[in-house]
């Protein structure tokens, strides 16, 4: 065995006691990194959505009482279909029928058209059902002018109801009214109204025939 020198011995115990302190150092170790968060297990759902009013699909049926109107049936009830309802496809309902105001036995009735499931824009298919019966109403080739109708409440059912008097139609006071929403166009012929009792009755209507 060797024998050290002096200062060897004093460098040899002092890198000893160095590499000691240092093993027992916490500070001097290394800090492991943090464990990454647990993946989250739930996703959160979206937020539920709701519909505006006249949205969703809806159908026309035939009913025999309307807004408080009697439908007319048997001989004297409307046989055929006095406004061309534009094309009709697959799945489409038309619907024609008068209807008589509560004690009414003879006159002239409320005529009504529509049709449900409408493929194109359901304004333009009113627009045509309205240029019909006003041709109906005036007996004299017009196409009117469905432009001058004014806005009414629609009802709970959403979308559009709009109003026309027929002051160049030999009954003056006669109104035409129309509807439409996202799937459903429709008109009816009021005979002697004004345009605002003609559309809360339009709309009074809407609650048994659209569905």
């Amino acid at each position: 065995m060797p024998v050290l020198g002096p200062r060897t011995l004093l460098a040899t115990i002092a890198l000893a006691t160095t590499l000691t302190l240092t093993a027992c150092d916490p500070a001097a170790e290394a800090e492991a990194p943090p464990a990454p968060p647990a993946a989250s297990a739930t996703v959160s759902a979206p937020a539920p959505s709701t519909s505006p009013a006249g949205s969703g699909k809806h159908t026309l049926a035939e009913a025999a009482t309307a807004g408080g109107l009697t439908k007319v049936t048997g001989a004297s009830a409307v046989s055929d279909v006095p406004v061309d309802p534009g094309e009709m496809r697959d799945g489409m309902h038309l619907v024609v029928a008068d209807y008589n105001r509560a004690g009414q036995t003879s006159g002239r009735r409320i005529l009504f058209v529509g049709v449900d499931s409408v493929p194109e824009d359901p304004n333009k298919r009113r627009e045509h059902l309205w240029r019909g019966l006003i041709d109906y109403a005036l007996q004299n080739g017009s196409t009117g002018t469905p432009t001058t109708a004014k806005p009414y409440q629609p009802g709970p059912f959403g979308g559009s109801l709009e109003c026309l008097s027929l002051p160049e139609s030999a009954n003056a006071t006669d109104v035409i009214c129309g509807w439409s929403d996202t799937t459903t166009a429709a008109v009816a012929l009021f005979p002697r109204t004004t345009p605002a009792d003609a559309a809360r009755l339009f709309a009074a209507m809407r609650a048994n025939l659209e569905h």
